[in-house]
């Protein structure tokens, strides 16, 4: 029986998440924030952010988003670079989507960050290259919407938002976290292309 790695993730990720939600301590020591960082050298906190949440809506719609797309990502890359590239994959996304925003606040003591938004943007592009037509279901909108346009529609609203702010939401991290997925799926799957495109119906 193969031990699937999405759902490691996925209870990991439930366990220290739920830990942080009562223990304050726990939570100010994972989550993102520069001046520890830059002072106190714990690099860590570029990783260990995205094993907490800012609530149970907040982790559970990154969970379920992981464990709905994250199977097939992990299938196909476990057999072309083994579980450990898998699992190395995903880890590498939740840090590379928030350098951007890390560099930006290097010296904002009042910058905070956490969640696994960046490395599940990650795998969720990654699975688009190889299905763009797989359905997803974006509450609360009842109908099935294809991937594709699902991540068209995402990066424009990402972007507009990340441009105007205001809502608390690091999504710099989304968008860094989604191209981090597609640019690292083309390197260790470099046929994703040719397949994606023919999936849409072009010429590779």
């Amino acid at each position: 029986m193969n031990l699937s790695i999405t759902l490691v993730v996925v209870i990991a990720t439930v366990l220290v998440s739920w830990l942080a939600f009562n223990n304050p301590k726990l939570l100010d020591r994972l989550i993102l924030w520069p001046p520890a960082i830059d002072r106190q050298k714990q690099y860590d906190r570029l990783l260990t952010h995205g094993f907490i949440h800012a609530d149970w809506m907040h982790l559970l719609f990154n969970m379920i988003t992981l464990w709905s797309f994250g199977a097939v990502v992990e299938r196909v890359f476990v057999a072309r670079i083994g579980a450990i590239g898998f699992l190395g994959f995903y880890l590498s996304a939740i840090v590379v989507a928030i350098l951007p925003s890390y560099l930006r606040h290097l010296h904002d003591a009042r910058y905070r960050s956490l969640g696994a938004s960046g490395g599940v943007a990650a795998v969720l592009f990654a699975s688009i290259l190889f299905n763009p037509w797989s359905k997803l279901i974006i509450f609360p909108i009842p109908l099935p919407i294809p991937a594709i346009l699902f991540a068209v529609v995402y990066v424009g609203y990402s972007v507009w938002m990340d441009r105007r702010g205001g809502d608390n939401v690091n999504h710099s991290a989304h968008l860094v976290g989604g191209a981090y997925g597609i640019a690292f799926t083309l390197l260790a799957v470099p046929e994703s292309l040719g397949h994606f495109l023919r999936q849409l119906g072009v010429s590779a």
